[in-house]
């Protein structure tokens, strides 16, 4: 699902602060789990939401606490979306190198985006590459597909 532009219905804005960040992360995991996820999902959730929040505070505001981090969510019994915006300039992230390449594995950058790519089912940024979208399914609500 391509990064829409329509509001979610939650938002909240704070300071470029990973204490603060913390606490938005716990407040959204307990309205997931409230709401029946499983474990496996709670973790996919909360590990893209931290390398989300961590990322706009270091990258996207260069952890100037004058500057804010907006996360924006919609969190139902079927999915999670999450949004989170900073004020920085925005990148393109189709220029954040292969972590898994042999003279970059020593490396310590891109991980977070490819960790959030496999953990959840849709990760989106917008044009200008200063928000992130991220989307979990419920994997109770999904339909089993059967064994072959």
């Amino acid at each position: 699902m391509p990064f829409e532009s329509r509001p979610l219905p939650h938002q909240i804005v704070i300071a470029s602060d990973l204490q603060a960040a913390r606490e938005v992360e716990e407040r959204l995991l307990n309205q997931v789990l409230k709401l029946g996820y499983d474990q496996e999902s709670a973790f996919a959730i909360r590990l893209a939401l931290e390398e989300a929040l961590v990322n706009a505070h270091k990258h996207g505001n260069r952890c100037d606490p004058a500057k804010t981090i907006t996360i924006s969510y919609s969190i139902d019994d079927r999915r999670v979306v999450v949004r989170v915006r900073d004020d920085g300039p925005g990148f393109e992230p189709i220029h954040v190198p292969d972590p898994t390449l042999p003279h970059r594995l020593s490396l310590p950058t891109g991980r977070g985006l490819m960790l959030m790519r496999a953990y959840l089912d849709d990760l989106d940024y917008n044009e200008k590459g200063n928000e992130v979208q991220l989307i979990k399914e419920n994997q109770r609500c999904r339909p089993r597909q059967p064994k072959s």
